[in-house]
């Protein structure tokens, strides 16, 4: 059994301003899909150009932050909207969902498809081997903010998280930054 690293949640405080590692993780994966976003606009067969991928990427942020933010509003904390609609707003307590992310970055890549005069399965075919990097660094995020552990286990790699049970888990955040972040990226770039 090895023991949960306590990861300060917090990277950075400058005076009242608190930098969190799971925001650091987002800035990670918005920077590489714009560094690998670059490179694969270079190649004759995409609808978009190198510099083009900033405003994608700018799509893209914006279609994560929003669409997740809602997403979390409305499965995890709607009777708190409810009871307060600023709530919708307060991005900086926390509480995002991956199902409403998504969903905002599918409507954004097909705004900034229909911008550039192309198809969103145009748009899908580039965006989609460099967003599972985003997910690996979001799952990076989860594991330093102990939460999203897996099932209880006894073999040698289980963690005891905090905030749960005494038993040892899965450290699912990681198997999830591996498999569905790195291998698939790089099944994904290179097939």
């Amino acid at each position: 059994m090895l023991t949960y690293p306590q990861i300060d949640p917090i990277a950075l405080q400058l005076g009242p301003i608190k930098i969190h590692w799971y925001g650091l993780m987002y800035l990670v994966g918005f920077a590489l899909f714009w560094a690998l976003g670059r490179i694969r606009a270079r190649r004759s067969d995409f609808v978009i150009q190198p510099d083009e991928v900033s405003d994608l990427l700018f799509y893209g942020a914006m279609g994560v932050v929003i669409g997740g933010r809602i997403g979390y509003v409305l499965f995890y904390g709607f009777f708190d909207w409810l009871q307060d609609p600023l709530y919708l707003f307060r991005i900086w307590e926390g509480g995002m969902s991956f199902h409403g992310g998504l969903l905002g970055v599918m409507v954004a890549v097909w705004l900034y498809a229909r911008k550039l005069g192309a198809t969103f399965l145009e748009m899908a075919d580039f965006v989609a081997p460099m967003a599972p990097l985003g997910l690996m660094a979001g799952r990076i995020g989860n594991f330093i903010n102990g939460e999203l552990w897996g099932r209880p286990t006894d073999l040698p790699w289980g963690m005891v998280f905090p905030h749960v049970d005494q038993l040892a888990r899965h450290p699912s955040q990681l198997y999830q930054a591996g498999l569905e972040g790195l291998l698939l990226f790089l099944i994904l770039w290179w097939y």
